[in-house]
């Protein structure tokens, strides 16, 4: 686990203080963005100086990429434009294409042995512009494959390499060596092309559960879903199977190796379920724990690693802006330090964010205004000095209050829609600021004064027809 205290011309790193969130260039931070479907590097058509423009515009600092080792074709998860499923054949990924024609994903079949460097040019330009704007790219080296093993440039009929049967099973463990050889040497690839950017992070794999499952029991989860998923797999938690996490563990481990060679280390994340776990073990090369659709309750149930747990995708919970802005206070005001949503206002012709797309998710320039209100908040706090703190709420009966606090000193409280409410809080002596923010707009609803001799301490929300914050200092 990497923990970063030199000069910040080092590369992203877990904070010294408080390592549930980051240190980049030398300031504190907390992840908070809405980002693309991860194809803007693969995805030629696909205008990424215009995207990072936009994230920058917009105050959002962090975006999700995938390598082109997985990539999804038109039509995928009933997504009307996606990112992630370039032209048929005009996929951009690290492989040159051979003279062979008659690849199953379009175009001629790829040759393994031969990079492209296209593709590493793109790559590296993505990330460093990506930098110059203060964004951080989170590298995600692999994917499941979900029911799109037919296009992608593992299955044997879309490479010139592989001459074995290969089941889509088998490609992400140990078992098949002749698939693991391109595998790593892809991972050191990339882990050296890129070795000079301070701005990026490595995810291992994206949903690795998916395709090798283990569904867990109700007694191994002891919490309830709360949301009212249609979909079967929103009432579950899976995780991956043993032979994923052996292979998953050895990635982690080729990529620490080939940085022991070069200037810097990454940090390294990886991807564990849907909704929450209590995880039982965390390889000591992996720094973020990531997790999707994810409840905060799971940073409660992970927080004694002293690593960063990441909200990293939202969706598939309707269109509204108002549904990924509350899971992103909720998560952040919990102590999560990564929050992003997958944002499906992004794609190709509307880099700007200002696409209407049929998908199973939301993602619009208001919710980005919105995310910001809560990233402006967040950083307006000394937040590293801060901890999840329920014994500051005297009444802790309301789930709906969230509070952040340095005892005696700073104290973040997000109410979701209450008005009127009389807020207990338990606080020491002390002569404090006490700040109102309506949490949709940020603008200001009341300011007042709070000479406090110590105890429990009533304070009345103000009339706010939308969620509220309160912020409170010395």
């Amino acid at each position: 686990m990497l923990i970063f205290s030199g000069a910040f011309a080092q590369p992203i790193r877990l904070h010294p203080v408080n390592p549930h969130y980051f240190l980049f260039r030398g300031k504190a931070l907390a992840i908070i963005s809405s980002s693309e479907h991860y194809g803007a590097v693969l995805n030629p058509a696909f205008d990424y100086l215009l995207y990072l423009n936009t994230l920058q515009k917009e105050g959002m600092n962090y975006t999700r990429l995938f390598t082109g080792s997985y990539f999804e074709k038109e039509g995928s998860f009933d997504i009307e434009h996606n990112d992630l499923a370039p032209a048929p054949g005009q996929a951009l990924i690290p492989w040159k294409r051979s003279q062979l024609s008659g690849a199953l994903c379009g175009g001629n079949k790829f040759d393994l042995n031969q990079w492209d460097e296209n593709y590493f040019a793109r790559l590296k330009s993505f990330v460093s512009e990506a930098g110059k704007r203060g964004i951080i790219v989170e590298i995600t080296l692999f994917s499941s494959i979900y029911s799109y093993w037919d296009i992608q440039v593992w299955n044997p009929a879309n490479n010139i390499n592989i001459k074995e049967d290969l089941l889509q099973s088998e490609v992400q463990i140990l078992k098949n060596l002749n698939v693991w050889k391109y595998q790593e040497s892809f991972v050191r690839k990339i882990v050296r092309d890129l070795n000079e950017f301070d701005n990026i992070t490595y995810e291992i794999q994206n949903e690795p559960w998916c395709d090798h499952t283990v569904t867990l029991k109700n007694e191994e989860l002891k919490n309830d879903f709360y949301r009212n998923g249609t979909q079967e797999w929103q009432k579950k938690v899976e995780i991956a199977d043993n032979f994923s996490l052996d292979w998953q563990k050895k990635i982690a481990a080729v990529i620490v190796n080939e940085e022991s060679k070069l200037r810097y280390g990454h940090l390294i994340a990886q991807n564990y379920c849907n909704h929450f776990w209590d995880v039982p073990d965390v390889d000591p090369n992996v720094s973020i724990l990531n997790f999707h659709y994810a409840y905060p309750v799971v940073i409660k149930q992970n927080s004694g690693y002293n690593r960063v747990i990441g909200f990293d995708e939202s969706g598939f919970d309707g269109s509204a802006d108002s549904t990924y802005r509350k899971e992103a206070w909720r998560f952040i005001m919990s102590g999560g330090g990564l929050f992003n949503n997958l944002d499906y206002s992004f794609y190709a012709g509307y880099e700007n964010g200002t696409g209407v797309n049929k998908a199973p998710g939301g993602g619009s320039t208001e919710l980005r205004r919105q995310l910001k209100v809560l990233s402006d908040f967040i950083h307006s706090f000394d937040f590293i000095k801060m901890n999840p703190d329920e014994s500051a709420i005297s009444d802790i009966h309301d789930a709906s209050i969230y509070i952040l606090s340095e005892p005696g000193r700073q104290y973040a409280v997000f109410l979701e829609k209450r008005t009127g409410l009389n807020l207990k809080l338990s606080l020491p002596a002390g002569n404090y600021q006490c700040t109102w923010i309506n949490a949709l707009n940020g603008n200001i609803l009341r300011t007042e004064r709070l000479n406090h001799t110590g105890g429990v301490v009533t304070l009345t929300s103000p009339d706010c027809s939308e969620d509220t914050a309160l912020k409170i200092t010395l």
